[in-house]
This record gives C-alpha cells, structure tokens and sequence, in this order.
C-alpha cells in the first residue's frame, strides 16, 4: 500500500511541469565539481560548482544518470562518481582499491560509449585512457577531493553537462534496457508480470539513518530467504515501480522539501492524492513551531479546523497519506503509515487542539502546542542549554502520539505516565504538560463515556476529589507565599508528590501547618475561606490517588494557580 502510493505519487510529479522529477533511468544526486575537458580529453579546469546556503557551502543537486546500487563492491556510474572511480584516487589512499575502481569506470564508458559518435563521448573516453591517477595531487581543489567529492564532465565551451547531451542519454537508456533483470514476476505494486529488482536504490534524508542512504525493502541475510528466493525476489516489485517509489520518497526527502517534517525519531512526510495548497503548509499544522500561528494561511488552517470548519479553497474529499520513518541499522522502519482524506486530517486535527486546550500561563504561550514541544515535556531535564537527546525518547511513544491524533483514538498511558513523572520528579507543572494532561483525559473520558468533562479554566463547582485536591494544594502553598514572600522553597517542592499520591499521609499536616501561615499573612482571611469553600466538598482524603486522578490534580493545582495569579495581578493594577 505504500510503495503504491508513491508510486502513483511519481506519476503525478511527472506530470506537473513545474517540478523537475528524474526519470526513469536518472536520479538526483550531489556533485561537487565539474571536469572541463576539450575534444582531445584534455583536462582544461575543475570547476566549483558547489553552492552556499547560509553559512555552509553545500553540492549541487543535479540529474544525472541512475546510480549504480552498491555496498562492498565495485561497480561504476555512468557520466558521474566519486574521485575513487573519475580520478582513481581512494580516499583511505587505497592504490589497490583505487585501480580497480578507475578501471571499473573507464570500461563502463567503453562499453556504452565505444559505438557513440558523439563529441561529449569521445572526449570521455579520451580523457579516461590518457589520465594518470598519479597526478591526482596535482590538481587543485585536491584537499577538498580527500574529503570526498563527486565529479561530473563538461565539454570546454558548452553550458549543458556531457550527461545531458540527447545521443549519451539515449544509448545510456539503451545500455539500462539491455541490462535489465532477468527475472520476472507478478509485482506486488502493479500486479502485472515485470522484470523485478533485485536490489533497490538507497532512500536518503532520514534522520540518522546511514549517509548513504537506507532501505525500506531488503533481504541481505540467507534467513531472510525462503522458497529459494534471494535478496528482493523474496518482495517482487517490477524495476519501474522500484525506481518510481525510491524518486517519489528521495524527492519528498529532500533537504528543501516542505513536505517533510522530523516528529522525535520519526522522519515524517505527507502527500495529497492530487496537488492541494494543503501540502505546503501541511508540516507546520501537523507540527507548529513557535511562529507558526502568525503565518496566515496556518493560522486560518488551524483555527477553521479547531473550530470544525472547512476552508473553501481546500477539497475535504481529497486523499491524504502520512508517512513516518525511522533509521534501523541500514534498512528503515516504518513508525507509522496513515491513509484519510483531508477532511477526515482536518477534523481529527481540531479534534487534538480542542483536547489540549487549556487557559494560558502566560500571554505568549502558544495557542496550538506542536507535537515537537509535547514530546519534549517527557524529557529529563530538556530545558538545559544542551541539545536535547532524543535517544532518551521511547521509541514507539512518537508513533503512538501520531497515531492517536490521526485516528482520533485515546492518547498513550505512556504519555501520561511520562509527564506526571516528570512532574513528580522536577515540581513543573507549566502550561503545556496541564494541556498534555488535560488533553488526554478529556479524550479518555469522551471516548469510555466514564468521567466529568475536563475544563479549560477554573472549574469550581467540579466534585472530583483529585481535582479539588490540587485546587486546595496550590490555596495552601499561595498562603505560605504571603505569608513568607521570597521563600526559597514551598510546600510545593516538598511535599507535591505525596500529596497527589497519598493525599490521606500529607494534607492534615498541610493544613495545621497552613494554620500559621495564615494568621501571619496580610491576607490570611482571603485563605481561609477559599480553604473552607473547597474542603466542604471532601469528606475524607483518599488513601492513594490512581494516574487519572493524578492527572486531575496536576490540573486542579493548575487551574487554581493561575486564578490566584490572576486575581494577583487584577488587585496591583487596582
């Protein structure tokens, strides 16, 4: 189903003629510099054709010939390489190696070219039976050679590259169809009978996967085969489709590409089933950065879906396909693989944002929180000047978050564990782990038909006695505030645990101690009826408190704090 999808994606990029997408044959690759040689072979200059983006000096994104697939072993490509193949230099200065390679890629061009009247060919092939590897240091640019380098050619005088001249793409295309796959059988992408790939091109651009690219489709192992099967035969998919849906994926990959988002592990990309506007803007609704609400079409977007609305330049009808992978040794994981429309997107996505609404902590908090800052609430101590590491993460948490927004399906107890850990732990109850929380327990609650509905503000006539629990916590520590400002510790940072563990063990203690506290402050009385109010709804402290009531309590203590410090700023501005 994947591998179908993109492939019929491949066929809708080849369409459109504002996107320039390989054809079969060809791919995209990085090269860093161009030989220039005359119609004697000659090497006149190395061009530079490397391009700066910010600070960095990156290769050029060009087409060219299809690469060759290869791990350990020798085999060229056509018109393009690595200085090992061109130049016969190895990078781990292996002559040996070396050798092999530039005699590999000079019979390659012999074989295809030989028989080729054509002035970019003949230049080629003269150029490669002249040239001495052990001039190579002599060239310039060799010190960035040494770092690896891949090189094309270019006739002296002529603007296009010798891999683009008509008569070497067409004998290129004529050597590829002489050379195909001997072995042919029903293709599990088309279901018709076709030559099938034994190996399939690398897919690159996911995060910490192997630089040179990963699989998503392979078998390396003999126990990995069966019914005397090896490698790819054991998943037959016919070479077209194979090239189609690793150049649909590449390009969907690609470092410019919008299409393409990083959730945690999970390198994550999207497409539409035909060309929508929803697809530029689709990775900052999914997962908004900080400025993502000030971009009005997000905005409008979010706010429309939020409000259950659709906006008029959007097809609801439209199929939609979500794609997230994860690197796994050289082959790739698919985390999480979601087929809808962008109606039913739409509308689960406002379905989240309405479950994690919440009031604010302060004005500049942000009204959609992505799924980047809700997987990071999990993290130990991820607020430090270190990047956080992701590897503290658990694997399968991403996905699931994912998978609960897509679906509409209850959000992960991990989830939820993770964050009343950290609160435990660290004391923080900020606006986004109470939106997490409140998030969560609102689709809980929604979806068992079991629980009161979770409020976005102050709830003071809620009975839950978890919630009012954490209602009477943040009372009790705003009294010993007032009563001792500039306090370096509260009960807060003493006490909170168990006091939303074990509330029967911690709040007599809290509430003689608040006693004196009250009597000392300027406005104990305020205090005191506040308690009075909330106590008349607790008969008994329970002995434990369950995860969800946790959660109702980081919530109570939540909402009350923000009303006391409301009502604090209300009376100064009086």
């Amino acid at each position: 189903m994947i591998l179908q999808a993109l492939n019929n994606y491949y066929y809708r990029l080849k369409d459109n003629p504002d996107i320039d997408i390989p054809l079969q044959g060809f791919s995209r690759q990085k090269i860093h510099f161009a030989l220039i040689i005359d119609q004697k072979g000659k090497l006149i200059q190395i061009r530079d054709i490397r391009e700066q983006v910010g600070k960095k000096i990156l290769p050029k994104s060009l087409i060219v010939p299809a690469a060759t697939i290869r791990a350990v072993n020798i085999s060229a490509n056509f018109l393009w390489d690595n200085t090992g193949y061109v130049l016969g230099s190895d990078l781990k200065d292996d002559s040996v190696r070396a050798s092999l390679t530039f005699k590999a890629f000079k019979e390659l061009h012999h074989i295809i070219g030989d028989e080729l009247n054509d002035d970019g060919m003949i230049a080629v092939l003269r150029f490669l039976d002249s040239w001495k590897p052990a001039s190579v240091t002599e060239l310039q640019y060799w010190e960035d050679f040494k770092t690896g380098a891949n090189l094309i050619f270019q006739l002296d005088g002529e603007l296009r590259y010798i891999h683009e001249r008509p008569e070497i793409r067409k004998a290129w295309l004529t050597y590829l169809c002489t050379n195909q796959s001997t072995h042919k059988d029903f293709c599990l992408v088309t279901g018709e009978i076709q030559p099938i790939s034994r190996l399939h091109p690398k897919i690159k651009g996911v995060r910490d996967a192997q630089s040179m690219g990963a699989a998503i489709v392979s078998f390396n192992l003999d126990a990995f085969c069966s019914y005397q099967k090896e490698q790819n035969f054991n998943a037959p998919i016919g070479e077209e489709a194979t090239f189609n849906y690793t150049t649909a994926l590449n390009h969907l990959l690609g470092i410019s590409s919008r299409q393409r988002i990083q959730i945690g592990d999970a390198t994550t990309v999207f497409w539409t089933e035909r060309a929508s506007p929803i697809e530029g803007f689709m990775g900052m609704v999914l997962n908004p950065q900080d400025d993502a609400g000030e971009i009005k079409e997000v905005r409008a977007f979010l706010e429309a879906a939020r409000d259950g609305k659709n906006l008029p330049e959007i097809d609801p009808g439209l199929g939609f396909y979500i794609l997230g992978l994860s690197p796994n040794a050289s082959r790739l994981s698919v985390r999480f693989w979601y087929v809808s429309t962008v109606g039913d997107i739409s509308e689960k996505i406002g379905q989240h944002f309405r479950d994690l609404s919440i009031v604010k902590q302060y004005e500049n908090d942000p009204e959609f929180p992505g799924i980047r800052q809700i997987l990071l609430e999990t993290f130990i101590n991820h607020k430090s000047k270190t990047k956080p590491n992701w590897d503290n993460l658990k694997p399968l948490l991403t996905g699931s978050i994912m998978r609960s927004i897509l679906t509409g399906t209850q959000y992960p107890y991990t989830l939820l564990t993770a964050i009343i850990g950290r609160i435990r732990a660290d004391q923080t109850i900020n606006y986004f782990r109470a939106a997490i929380i409140k998030g969560f327990l609102s689709r809980k609650n929604r979806i068992t038909n079991h629980g009161q509905e979770v409020s976005m503000s102050l709830d003071k006539e809620s009975t839950n006695i978890a919630y009012r629990l954490g209602r009477l916590f943040a009372i009790l520590e705003k009294a010993q505030r007032d009563a001792i400002p500039g306090a370096n510790a509260t009960i807060k940072d003493r006490y909170y645990s168990s006091a939303s563990a074990t509330p029967r063990v911690v709040f007599p203690q809290l509430l003689r101690l608040a006693q004196h506290h009250i009597q000392k402050a300027e406005y104990g009385g305020r205090s005191d009826k506040m308690i009075e109010d909330i106590m008349q709804g607790i008969n008994t402290f329970p002995t434990h408190l369950s995860l969800d009531d946790q959660g109702m309590f980081a919530i109570g203590y939540y909402h009350q704090r923000n009303a006391l410090f409301t009502k604090s700023e209300n009376q100064k501005e009086v």
